[in-house]
């Protein structure tokens, strides 16, 4: 069987695995000189010692690193990643916003699409970057363990193609996330048990730098050394376990060109507002002259609950390079600016800077949106509680309950195997059912007082979807422990974001306000805090693909659930088989 194929034989596994052992991340992936090569990674993860804020912590990472390497292709190639587990947590890895087409064994959410990568144990993870490019970032995805397993995932054009936009003299990553003094499984744990809110991150981070406002921190500060009148392509992450960001860069405009690896009409903004799960690409034109300053690029919580919060703020240091004629300035002359962000509650600001983005929707790049629906669903999104064990005293809302959360009152619980085996091999008895809700089991007001019982109900529910159904799903925030916003998140596509607006869905007046023509396209939307969304995809993509909110607490709370897309009739219409070396539970 041929490299390129999709499905290695058993034979190419083992001589792959003995070419991965002796293969690093490879450093010439930019200059491939043709499209659609194979491109292969060696992934260990192992423990390292990382200090940050004057703490040195042994952490769970890719490679020693953190953050995690950069993987690099082009449109149209596959990527070949051998991950090694060598620490005590299962593992798994999600490639967030790789289409993963036919084939969801590479996607990686454990229990939904595979069994983890036990200690001791590997597996490939095989996939194309076919019809796709832009900023996507991989994670690991089981438990807490993506505040340390993260990293950028780069898909240039393909040779030859050009972006829609001016070129960059220079393309940087820009990865948020978070520094945490403790284990993170610790945390979510100690949560879990006691029903309580978990604590929250010490540090918000610049490509795993927190910057100089924090206490012992100034020698951890992302520098961006820039030439005054180039242009520059910043690709902004968002891999934070559970904070919205506002970004700015102090005197400076950007121009949002790509969002979620998908293009947009340009436009200029001061300030980007980026949810976990998110990405967006912006232009950052330096100033034609040396400026004589130094601007911070800063990043705080957009903030919409009622808990408590990392309230801390992340910055890094945007520097000209000084022209030769000028010899050295002392930095401590130089007067240092920075920007000013919203205040960390500012949901009009969000609602405004969502409705910019606007797929770019030309010949090259058509917005495909379902102009019909065939199957509508409504979802609300949001917490809720559970009863707290006999005997035990709880943390949650009050002594009787634990914090809980979930999609149409249906707290989602993980099975111990994979959905998509029990899927696959026709096993769902005793793993999940086919009858998730598609409308909220109670209506009421769902942005109003709350109502008395707040109990959610546990279970494994999914939707079953005939293969190329149009959908439309709308996703309604509710107030029954305070409206908060919710990055929801659909593995295996990219959808669009047809309407959205502040308070109850209305099903008769909304739908006439929908953009059918030029929506944006994403794969993590957030639901507005008290408001709604509505998005619509086509059903292409057979297999199960999990939908969550990209807060991790909601969704170890339970705010998540699965879809299956059934087969088509022609042979590319199906699922693809496992491969052999997939982990077992």
């Amino acid at each position: 069987m041929a490299a390129y194929s999709l499905l290695p034989s058993a034979a190419f596994v083992k001589a792959l695995l003995l070419a991965l052992s002796t293969v690093w991340l490879l450093p010439h992936v930019a200059a491939a000189k043709h499209a659609g090569v194979t491109r292969l990674y060696n992934f260990d993860i192992k423990l390292a010692n990382v200090t940050r804020l004057c703490h040195t912590k042994s952490m769970v990472t890719v490679n020693g690193k953190f953050i995690g390497p950069r993987i690099t292709a082009r449109e149209g190639d596959r990527i070949l990643v051998k991950v090694v587990n060598h620490v005590q947590n299962n593992m798994t890895i999600h490639w967030h916003g790789i289409r993963q087409i036919r084939y969801p064994w590479a996607d990686g959410p454990a229990y939904v699409t595979q069994c983890p990568i036990q200690t001791g144990q590997s597996y490939i993870y095989n996939f194309t970057t076919s019809g796709q490019r832009g900023t996507l970032f991989y994670h690991a995805h089981i438990s807490w363990l993506r505040a340390t397993v993260y990293g950028p995932l780069i898909v240039l054009p393909k040779l030859g193609a050009t972006y829609p936009f001016p070129k960059p003299y220079k393309e940087v990553p820009i990865v948020f996330g978070e520094w945490w003094n403790v284990d993170t499984e610790a945390v979510i744990s100690q949560a879990l048990q006691t029903g309580g809110a978990p604590n929250v991150s010490d540090a918000y981070t610049i490509n795993g730098l927190p910057g100089p406002l924090y206490n012992c921190s100034a020698q951890d500060t992302f520098k961006l050394k820039v030439k005054p009148g180039k242009t520059y392509l910043l690709r902004m992450i968002n891999a934070a376990l559970n904070d919205e960001l506002f970004f700015s860069i102090a005197n400076h405009t950007l121009t949002v060109v790509e969002t979620d690896g998908n293009y947009v009409k340009p436009f200029s903004t001061n300030i980007v507002l980026i949810t976990p799960g998110q990405t967006t690409n912006v232009l950052l034109n330096t100033k034609t002259n040396f400026p004589n300053a130094t601007f911070l690029m800063m990043a705080r919580p957009y903030a919409t609950g009622q808990g408590t919060f990392d309230n801390t703020t992340t910055a890094g240091i945007l520097e000209y390079e000084l022209p030769p004629q000028m010899g050295k300035v002392p930095i401590k002359n130089v007067p240092v600016f920075k920007p000013k962000l919203p205040v960390l509650n500012d949901t009009s600001f969000a609602m405004r800077f969502s409705r910019k983005i606007r797929s770019l929707a030309n010949a090259q790049f058509p917005a495909n949106v379902p102009q019909t629906v065939q199957r509508r669903f409504f979802f609300t999104v949001g917490l809720g509680t559970s009863p707290c064990p006999q005997n035990q005293t709880c943390l949650g809302p009050n002594n009787n309950t634990k914090f809980s959360a979930s999609v149409n009152n249906i707290s989602m619980a993980l099975p111990s195997t994979a959905i998509l085996q029990a899927y696959f091999f026709n096993r769902s008895n005793g793993v999940y059912t086919t009858d998730f809700p598609p409308n909220p089991p109670v209506k009421f007001n769902y942005t109003g007082p709350p109502p008395n019982n707040t109990m959610v109900m546990n279970g494994t529910k999914v939707v079953v979807l005939p293969f190329n159904t149009s959908v439309e799903l709308v996703m309604q925030d509710t107030s029954i422990l305070g409206a908060e916003s919710h990055p929801l998140h659909l593995h295996g596509y990219d959808f669009f974001i047809v309407g959205q607006g502040f308070g109850n869905y209305n099903p008769k007046k909304d739908p006439a306000n929908f953009n059918l023509v030029d929506p944006p396209e994403r794969n993590t939307v957030g639901v507005p805090a008290g408001g709604w969304v509505a998005i619509r995809f086509l059903a292409d993509n057979p297999g199960v693909w999990f939908m969550h909110c990209h807060l991790e607490v909601h969704t170890s709370w339970g705010l998540k659930m699965a879809w299956i897309v059934l087969d088509g009739q022609k042979p590319n219409q199906k699922l693809r088989p496992p491969p052999p070396d997939l982990p077992k539970c």
